[in-house]
């Protein structure tokens, strides 16, 4: 199969229909053999209804549904658990993603040219203050800390190799950092195309200004894995070596001070000194074990899913 289209969503029966009609005349004017894949993330809403019609209807169209909201990183987990398509398209339901951008996409990692593609809404349609402005900065922070030079890393709109999705684990709130995933895997063939941002035509936006304070610190988190995540004692023993070795030169100093140099002076634990070693070694020693434990805990990882299907279509 040549495409999979994965579709995480929330709450969006308006668009669905018009979404999967927009998607499915792409496809056939191309002639490409595809599958879409909806996971609905707890919606409240007739969106899993609506699923249904269409997978009953269409063959191409396979529904997830979760028991509750887990969370955009873990239906675009679903969704790559099931795709099989040679190139993996991700998109928003909201129409606010042009399908007209698919084959494109398709193209650059179908010849071999890259193993990701994201989107760039260079010209967008959303609030300047809610939204492009706390965007432009999150990206530059995204940029400057991942290493990754892309303009957008927010936009929905991506086009993975296969084996991209097979490799990389989307898990917590990780959606956002897929490239920088990507790039931690060894896939470094990153590009970016710009594509058209179309104004909300349903409904409202899922996303409030949280999203940008939950993104700096998901930000700090994948910099620290990157960096430390295969290796903790390098980080973690190295401070608890450090914090030793001062406590213990502390502790060397004033028993050679007490011992040789000033032995009738005031007691050692009348020493301001003292309290620097003693909390010195015993940081270093926490430190030096809090590594031990998360090698230990690396090694002995078993990959979990942070969700509950409900239900499936037929497909």
């Amino acid at each position: 199969m040549q495409l999979s289209i994965v579709i995480p969503l929330l709450n969006e029966e308006e668009s669905l229909e018009e979404l999967y009609d927009w998607i499915a005349r792409v496809m056939q004017s191309n002639q490409f053999l595809y599958e879409v894949i909806f996971i609905d993330d707890g919606s409240t809403d007739n969106s899993w209804s609506i699923i249904k019609r269409l997978a009953d209807i269409h063959q191409e169209v396979k529904g997830i549904r979760f028991l509750k909201n887990f969370g955009k990183s873990q239906a675009l987990h679903a969704g790559f658990k099931d795709a099989i398509g040679d190139v993996v398209i991700t998109m928003d339901a909201d129409l606010q993603d042009n399908p007209e951008e698919i084959p494109e996409l398709y193209q650059l990692i179908a010849k071999g040219n890259f193993d990701l593609v994201s989107g760039w809404k260079k010209k967008r349609y959303d609030s300047i203050l809610a939204k492009n402005l706390p965007s432009k900065l999150f990206n530059w922070a995204a940029r400057r800390t991942s290493g990754v030079q892309l303009h957008d890393f927010n936009c929905g709109l991506k086009a993975y190799d296969q084996s991209v999705i097979k490799t990389i684990e989307v898990s917590g709130e990780m959606h956002r950092y897929i490239p920088v995933l990507a790039k931690n895997a060894g896939f470094v063939r990153i590009g970016e195309k710009v594509v058209r941002h179309q104004a909300r035509k349903y409904g409202s936006t899922k996303f409030g200004m949280e999203r940008f304070i939950n993104g700096f610190l998901d930000l700090l988190t994948i910099w620290f894995v990157s960096k430390f995540g295969k290796r903790p004692m390098h980080l973690f023993g190295a401070l608890g070596v450090l914090m030793f070795f001062i406590g213990f030169c502390f502790s060397l100093y004033l028993g050679v001070d007490k011992l040789f140099l000033n032995p009738t002076s005031r007691l050692i634990t009348d020493r301001p000194q003292f309290y620097i070693a003693l909390t010195s070694m015993i940081l270093g020693t926490q430190l030096f074990l809090a590594g031990f434990i998360g090698e230990i805990l690396i090694r002995s990882k078993r990959t979990s899913e942070n969700y509950q299907i409900g239900e499936r279509t037929a497909n």
